[in-house]
């Protein structure tokens, strides 16, 4: 989605720990973080999906897919018990989508905020790290679509709180979310709305990592944490700590599609699309989001540039 600072920060503390104890980790939240497990999903190479690729194309590595993803936070991405290797939801449907295409899979780690530059310089052919589908993004890449952005509401495991559907909900709490993100635009303008409807005003919070977020959370300095859910699914099954009280759309009030971004105009789009599309029809899609525990985020088919969230109004 939007660039985020407590997404690409949010595994700091549970990444020092899983160097030490890492499959350990990952049985407690029901999966693996070994660089090469044993139960890893393949798919064969689809020969009518493959003469989709653009015969002309520039690979940045001469037969090879070459795929950027920041490794910020598990299960989406994040580095496995070696240390070394990219591992999650991310990497894993990159290597499949490959597999469909008969390409061999690169992974390429980057700093979330070096994708635009890299592929629109060709330093790599596709970026797979939970970039939100955008009008504004549209003009300069292309957009096969792979998961809907959801954030959650997360509270102390015993909190009183044990619900957040809607705009009153949050009335008067003291919220922990990322600062110039899609979800603190959503927690400023539900506070809007709930103060002109004479409603207690919130307390927004912000952090530099996630282990000072969960500690405000455990304290009681902080009520809710809204941040993307997945990151906070899994520290939730690793800790106990938290528990989820509601979900809502990343593009609130619009749905927000996560996709594999490549330069505009590339040709890459449509046969990414496509053996996505694969991947669900054979029942792959829908394993590798249940062996990373993202089921919600699942998309019923991929989509080439489909609506993205509208542009921010001129100011």
């Amino acid at each position: 989605m939007l660039s985020r600072k407590s997404f690409i920060l949010a595994a700091t503390s549970l990444l020092l720990a899983a160097s030490t104890s890492g499959i350990a980790l990952g049985q407690a939240a029901g999966f693996s973080l070994e660089p090469n497990p044993a139960n890893r999903l393949h798919a064969e190479k689809v020969d009518a999906i493959a003469a989709l690729l653009p015969p002309d194309y520039k690979w940045a590595k001469d037969g090879v897919l070459s795929v950027a993803i920041a490794a910020g936070a598990p299960p989406i991405a994040t580095y496995a018990t070696d240390g070394a290797t990219v591992v999650g939801f991310d990497p894993d449907i990159g290597r499949l989508v490959g597999e469909v295409l008969g390409l061999p899979v690169e992974i390429v780690p980057i700093a979330w905020a070096d994708w635009p530059l890299g592929v629109t310089a060709g330093k790599y052919d596709a970026v797979i790290s939970n970039v939100g589908v955008t009008e504004e993004r549209k003009e300069k890449f292309d957009f096969s679509t792979y998961r809907i952005g959801i954030h959650g509401f997360y509270v102390k495991a015993d909190s009183l709180i044990t619900s957040i559907k809607e705009l009153k909900d949050i009335a008067g709490l003291k919220v922990i979310t990322g600062s110039g993100t899609n979800q603190e635009r959503i927690a400023l303008e539900w506070d809007r709305q709930n103060r002109e409807a004479g409603l207690a005003p919130i307390e927004l919070q912000y952090y530099d990592d996630d282990a000072a977020a969960s500690l405000a959370i455990s304290s009681g300095r902080a009520d809710v944490q809204l941040n993307p859910n997945a990151p906070q699914a899994y520290h939730a099954a690793l800790t106990g700590d938290t528990k989820l009280v509601g979900t809502i759309s990343s593009g609130w009030p619009n749905p927000a599609d996560v996709g594999i971004t490549t330069r505009k105009g590339s040709g890459l789009a449509e046969p990414f699309t496509a053996a996505i599309n694969h991947l669900i029809e054979t029942g792959t899609y829908a394993e590798l989001l249940a062996q990373w525990n993202v089921t919600p985020e699942a998309v019923p088919e991929s989509r080439t540039n489909p609506p993205g969230l509208p542009k921010p109004p001129a100011s």
